[in-house]
């Protein structure tokens, strides 16, 4: 998107072959702005001109965004500063996802947004130039951030988004940055705020808590830059996990990024038991890059042996690292049933209104795989140290939920099938069963 937005031709190595992905690509065709894919290498130019004007062409008919939720939210931040209107649609799990929270700041900025009830299909009838914000968003997201900083790049003025207890995924600030746009991030200390379900704030002087503030000044202008993207880590989770829980595994993937917003997922496999070291470290286009190494705490242990660590409290997720470890606590929690204490994950109800409600998801096939599991609104504890059967379990069309519990199944007693787990994994590993298995003995 932000290619699209540049002046030049950006060509992008190691681009991902999940539909998400694709959905993106479509979008910005069908918006007049030359794509060329020739595998993993995309080739995008820009439409800005000289005089900095961007040349998107109204579309013929809705854009369809797929199942993706980054591509729906940021793309109306980059169309709500185009003069002509555009509907955005989905499909029947995106169109069930929240997006009011993108539209109350597009209306603040000048653009006009309808919806069906706060959910897709959106109807965008961009502004230029739209007027910049200070804009503090009730749930933490960094597709909400993103959405805000990509409509601020055609706002007049500094747009800022603040963050409070926990800085979201940074990617966007540091790729707005290495196109040449004028970003700040500052992190300062405040009181700490609660915002109740009522709508109450409540101000506690004497609990503070980090604050994180992102801006870019408009209107801005992109200039072109190749990039190098590096391995996805919430993808890559899926494979550390496996070596994680699996007795005498050794695995090491290459390349991922190790962007510091990314990886707590590291830091939660280490307090659970596993071990994990970082090698190669190096930095790219902007974004840190290395090779991570898992390995399973009992390797020397007799084959039988599946625990991770000999804790015996109750290993606890919750507070400012659930907003960094959001993609990733599906496969966290199949790792909790294998450690002594278990794993209890809180203030997680954004999960409830991901692709699927995965809160209920994981806790439903838990039970159906014999482990005991006590579900909350915000979350769930799972028993540690239990013993896995194979079971028939659901996918729930929810990619992440579908490779969760394949790792699930690597590690349980039988057979286990998970329904519709093939079809919707496509949606952002298509590669994920095929690599898992070329690397996984038997």
């Amino acid at each position: 998107m932000l290619a699209a937005l540049a002046r030049g031709r950006t060509v992008i190595e190691n681009f991902s072959t999940g539909a998400d992905c694709a959905s993106t690509l479509d979008c910005l065709r069908r918006l007049g702005v030359g794509v060329e894919r020739d595998r993993n290498t995309v080739r995008v130019e820009g439409t800005e001109t000289d005089e900095g004007r961007r040349r998107f062409r109204p579309p013929t008919g809705a854009l369809d965004c797929g199942n993706s939720g980054t591509t729906m939210r940021l793309l109306a931040g980059l169309l709500a500063a185009q003069n002509f209107a555009v509907v955005l649609k989905g499909d029947a799990s995106l169109s069930s996802r929240p997006m009011r929270r993108i539209i109350e700041p597009l209306e603040l900025m000048g653009a006009r947004v309808s919806s069906a009830q706060g959910h897709a299909p959106l109807t965008i009838e961009g502004r230029s130039p739209l007027t910049s914000i200070n804009y503090e968003p009730a749930v933490a997201s960094a597709q909400v951030k993103s959405c805000v900083l990509l409509a601020g790049l055609g706002a007049r003025g500094r747009t800022s988004i603040v963050e409070r207890g926990a800085q979201t995924r940074d990617h966007t600030e540091r790729m707005l940055a290495w196109l040449g746009a004028e970003v700040e991030t500052t992190k300062t200390t405040d009181n700490h705020v609660e915002v109740h379900g009522d709508g109450r704030v409540e101000f506690h002087a004497d609990a503070r808590e980090e604050v994180y503030t992102a801006s870019v000044v408009g209107p801005a202008r992109l200039s072109a830059r190749d990039i190098e993207v590096p391995g996805d880590i919430s993808s890559a989770a899926f494979l550390l996990a496996a070596a994680a829980v699996l007795p005498g595994s050794d695995l090491t993937i290459e390349g991922v990024g190790l962007n510091p917003t990314r990886t707590e997922v590291l830091r939660a496999l280490r307090r659970l038991g596993a071990g994990v070291q970082l090698e190669n470290a190096r930095e790219r286009c902007n974004e840190p890059t290395g090779d991570v190494r898992v390995s399973n705490a009992r390797s020397h242990a007799p084959p039988t042996a599946n625990v991770l660590n000999d804790v015996v409290t109750a290993n606890i997720l919750s507070g400012a690292v659930v907003a960094r470890l959001i993609d990733e606590l599906p496969v966290l929690a199949v790792v909790g049933a294998h450690v002594r204490g278990g794993l209890e994950i809180r203030g997680a109800r954004e999960l409830r209104v991901k692709e699927s409600d995965r809160i209920g998801a994981v806790v439903s096939n838990l039970r159906a795989m014999g482990a005991r599991v006590e579900e909350f609104e915000d979350g769930l504890r799972v028993e540690g140290a239990s013993k896995l059967r194979g079971a028939r379990l659901q996918s729930y069309g929810d990619h992440r939920v579908a490779m969760a519990f394949t790792v699930a199944a690597l590690a349980a007693e039988g057979e286990t099938e998970i329904v519709g787990a093939e079809e919707c994994v496509g949606i952002s590993f298509p590669e994920f069963f095929n690599l898992l298995e070329s690397v996984t003995e038997r």
